[in-house]
């Protein structure tokens, strides 16, 4: 289908909340109108049963590590990270990179995710090919380490940067990705923020995670976190920082004064017991707070609509408030959050003259019914498969729950087959 065509007679959520049922045309790349006009002459959607929202967008992720989806389970983050997570990653080739974020693109589409933030490495080239070829949004960096060729990877980012931010239709954008405080010294910090300054990129990182990450950086450096990367000039380049569970107030007052954007994890943070990002606090203070997956092994699925649910219940319970985030401001937090978190323009609503990322959910399933409130039933109710259609820069991706740009089959095979090399004994 061309780019040039209507839904016609859908529910839409618009960025006020409000549920209004219309036509959405769209335009190239962008929603050129929304109203009730009967549509003339142009290639139609036929959205009866359909509700339309932004599409969701993944605020943290690391695609590739859906080849150790299942692989270590049930374990403490350090534990799990240094015994099996990075011993495996060591091992993994081009081909793994790739085949791994395929099928993380295959799995996203099809739970309505648009856009992702990437943070991985080696070879993330080769998620920017498959961001290239699923037609996808992703914000991708490499993931700094200082102690592991840090030079070479803080190089690896530059180049990735210098090749790709921009292309694909302006769809990849590209960022530095620090890992973390206990993996990047505030000396190895000062020249990734040197060398993102120059290129004028901007900065994703895992941030006060968990206890043992704060209590380790006060004994390094006297400071937590946030103060002393705050000193290392990378809050001022801009930051997406990844999970925030532990925070005290003077960092809140950092967070907010150099506009750091939030990426929240509730499904990893609860499985790996890291605690609870103190969201409604950050919200409350005006912070732009964004939903992630995590990665697929930690997760261990990619279905935002499951980490909506998540968010909205998880912070419920926190605060003992059932007012906390209700169903319209988690899908929010999932669309235009995430897209000011990724510092995407134009993206995260429906709107006229908004980029073409919208995702049709079929309502005809028995968890929608009886209809009374459709962003209530997509965020409590709803399964992630009812994703019939979706569109990113106005191209579908999938119509009718059918892949058009990405051949499942074959890439489940090549990944099972990476899967299988890199985990046997």
């Amino acid at each position: 289908m061309d780019k040039n065509f209507v839904i016609r007679g859908v529910k839409m959520l618009k960025a006020s909340g409000e549920i209004v049922m219309g036509n959405i045309y769209v335009s190239g790349d962008k929603i050129s109108k929304i109203s009730t006009d009967e549509p003339q002459n142009t290639k139609i959607i036929d959205a009866k049963n359909k509700f339309a929202t932004p599409g969701l967008i993944n605020a943290h992720t690391h695609a590739s590590m859906t080849l150790l989806r299942s692989y270590s389970d049930d374990k403490a983050l350090m534990d799990w990270l240094q015994k099996d997570i990075w011993p495996i990653e060591d091992k993994m080739t081009r081909k793994d990179i790739y085949f791994g974020a395929a099928l993380a693109a295959i799995e996203m589409i099809r739970g309505g995710t648009t856009a992702f933030a990437d943070m991985y490495g080696p070879c993330m080239d080769e998620v920017a090919k498959v961001v290239d070829e699923s037609g996808l949004r992703g914000s991708l960096s490499q993931g700094l380490i200082s102690f592991a060729d840090g030079e070479k990877k803080l190089a690896r980012n530059i180049e990735l940067y210098k090749n790709f931010h921009g292309a694909a239709d302006g769809r990849i954008t590209v960022m530095f990705g620090p890992h973390a405080i206990y993996t990047c010294p505030p000396d190895y910090l000062k020249r990734v923020a040197f060398e993102a300054e120059k290129l004028g990129a901007e900065i994703h990182m895992h941030m006060n995670e968990t206890k043992s990450e704060i209590n380790d950086c006060i004994k390094n450096y006297g400071k937590r976190p946030f103060e002393v990367v705050n000193e290392t000039g990378l809050l001022d380049l801009g930051m997406l920082a990844a999970h925030c569970v532990w925070l005290s107030d003077a960092e809140i007052d950092i967070i907010n004064k150099k506009n750091v954007r939030v990426a929240h994890n509730p499904g990893s943070n609860m499985k790996l017991a890291s605690g609870i990002c103190p969201v409604t606090k950050l919200l409350a203070k005006g912070v732009n707070v964004a939903i992630g997956t995590d990665g697929a092994s930690s997760n261990n699925n990619l279905d935002m609509l499951e980490e909506m649910r998540l968010a909205a219940l998880l912070a419920k319970v926190d605060t003992l408030d059932p007012l906390a985030i209700p169903a319209a401001q988690a899908i929010q937090m999932a669309t235009e959050n995430g897209a000011e978190a990724l510092d995407l323009k134009k993206i995260g609503k429906l709107e006229e003259g908004y980029k073409a990322d919208i995702v049709l959910w079929d309502m005809r399933g028995a968890d929608w019914q009886p209809n009374y409130n459709p962003a209530s039933l997509l965020v409590y109710s709803a399964n992630s498969s009812a994703a019939d259609t979706v569109i990113v820069n106005g191209k579908i991706l999938m119509e009718n729950r059918e892949l058009k740009t990405l051949d499942e089959e074959k890439i489940l095979a090549e990944f099972t087959d990476c899967a299988n090399r890199l985990t046997k004994a």
